[in-house]
């Protein structure tokens, strides 16, 4: 724990976490403008990262209740069962590390640094509970089936060259040529990817690969607003623990020291998540048949809604102009 009167009420927060009814309730409170429940959401949200996984759809769903005053369209999902050998608590090193991440004034300023520090959070964990983030994923619809074709195949940039604008493959080739996008994230050959209990290393080697499409399906731009509704809807569509954990640090870092901005961010996240939820699952699409067709073909084939956006995509971006 750490001295910090505020910091210390927010660990209690986040290692005791609640049911459903105090989800829904206190994202209702924080909706209102009560900065003490904002906290309390936040720490909810570390407490799905870094304690209890099995709690996240859960808590989110109810959270978006609460948010938004209506509650999912699609089915509750049924969260596994907790190990009898289960703790209730992170790492030694996990606070320290959090609060490095959280209280930085720099935090968010550079994407890859960022994505760097929340990535080695969310590693801090040891093989148990990654076997309940495990659990936890393949209890999302359409997880179980898409892991089970096993690894995928890496994209390869001439599978995404002389299609035609508009097209999927036309767009993902504009991003990549054009934008200096990668096709793949990261190496996944330098992960280790295959170590990881399944689904994870499946999840994590297609999210590196699909993030980008799922960004143009889903109807999502490249800013920092999206980047954090995109990151809702990976954990919507399938419970992707480093979308879990970075939307943990954000709304921790806004809740506890930007609260002007909490109305905004938190519409963000619990928008992306509903969109996920409310998607059908696109983890095991075959995108490789359909590089040539157009996305708005592709969401009307497979059902998806582009996401409707609570504000306007850039709104960081016309700020930090202004």
């Amino acid at each position: 724990m750490t001295s910090n009167p505020a910091t210390q009420r927010f660990e209690s927060a986040a290692l005791l976490g609640g049911d459903r009814d105090l989800a829904r309730s206190t994202a209702a409170a924080a909706r209102g403008g009560d900065a003490q429940a904002a906290a309390d959401l936040a720490a909810l949200w570390v407490h799905v990262a870094a304690v209890a996984p099995e709690r996240l759809a859960d808590c989110y769903d109810a959270a978006a209740e609460g948010w938004f005053g209506r509650p999912s369209t699609t089915l509750p999902i049924e969260p596994p069962a907790v190990p009898s050998t289960a703790t209730d608590t992170p790492p030694d090193a996990f606070w320290t590390s959090f609060w490095d991440l959280v209280l930085d004034e720099n935090t968010g300023r550079d994407a890859g640094d960022i994505t760097t520090r929340t990535a080695a959070l969310a590693g801090m964990v040891d093989e148990s509970f990654r076997r309940r983030i495990a659990a936890t994923s393949l209890a999302f619809p359409g997880v179980a089936e898409a892991a089970a074709a096993g690894d995928p195949v890496p994209f390869a940039l001439s599978q995404v060259e002389g299609h035609p604008a508009g097209s999927l493959a036309g767009h993902l080739h504009w991003l990549v040529v054009e934008k200096g996008f990668d096709l793949e994230v990261l190496d996944r050959s330098a992960l280790d990817l295959s170590s990881l209990p399944v689904p994870l290393g499946y999840l994590n080697s297609r999210i590196l690969q699909c993030h980008d499409i799922w960004h143009e399906v889903g109807g999502f731009d490249t800013t920092v607003l999206h980047e954090i509704a995109i990151s809702g809807f990976q954990l919507g569509q399938f419970g992707h623990h480093y979308s879990s954990m970075f939307l943990a640090v954000t709304a921790s870092k806004v809740a506890l020291t930007q609260p002007a901005a909490v109305e905004l961010i938190f519409d963000m996240v619990l928008a992306g998540w509903l969109h996920g939820r409310e998607t059908p699952a696109l983890l095991g699409v075959p995108w490789e048949q359909m590089w040539h067709e157009q996305v708005d073909e592709i969401r009307t084939r497979l059902g998806v809604s582009a996401f409707s956006s609570p504000h306007p995509a850039d709104l960081i971006e016309q700020l930090l102009a202004g």
